[in-house]
């Protein structure tokens, strides 16, 4: 048979893995938490550098899809740019700090995630995604170009999370 076509198709839904991540992440980014942890723990207006690539709105969402990039890619991505932000956030606290354990927790998640993805193949994912996704672990650190703020990053992980994984995980939105 064509294993590839195989493949691709089984991406389209999401493992039971994922899906259990997914849940225990929405569990983590609750607003409560967001809020205290990336906002009340930081001084005010504070932003971590970014490069454009590691910001995945709704509205970038929304704009791949109607491109035709299949689910599977889309959470790809949002899996690359999502432990990203996570990681950039990580970069700026010391360990003493009140919100270092819990990126360090959400790290551990996106981690596992990452177990879920490894499976994945460069070549299951259209050249727009793999594009992103290489630029993303690519750029140094002189073409980070964007100051975002820490909770910001992680409403976008939530919001686009609930868009790429509401639904086939059943992801009730609290």
């Amino acid at each position: 048979g064509c294993p590839g076509v195989l493949a691709v198709l089984g991406l389209e839904a999401a493992a039971p893995g994922e899906c259990e991540l997914t849940r225990l992440l929405q569990d983590k980014l609750q607003y409560e938490m967001r809020l205290q942890y990336m906002k009340h723990y930081f001084p005010i207006d504070y932003t971590v550098q970014v490069q454009y690539e590691e910001v995945l709105r709704p509205s970038n969402v929304t704009r791949l899809r109607n491109g035709t990039v299949s689910e599977a890619a889309l959470r790809y991505l949002w899996f690359h740019v999502s432990s990203q932000a996570v990681l950039r956030i990580r970069e700026v606290l010391p360990e003493k700090h009140p919100s270092w354990k819990y990126t360090q927790e959400l790290c551990q998640l996106f981690d596992a995630l990452g177990e879920e993805y490894s499976k994945y193949r460069q070549t299951d994912v259209e050249a727009v995604v793999a594009d992103l996704v290489k630029l993303i672990h690519s750029a140094g650190a002189e073409s980070r170009s964007k100051a975002v703020r820490p909770k910001a990053l992680l409403d976008n992980c939530l919001k686009v999370m609930r868009m790429l994984y509401g639904v086939p995980c059943e992801l009730g939105i609290r």
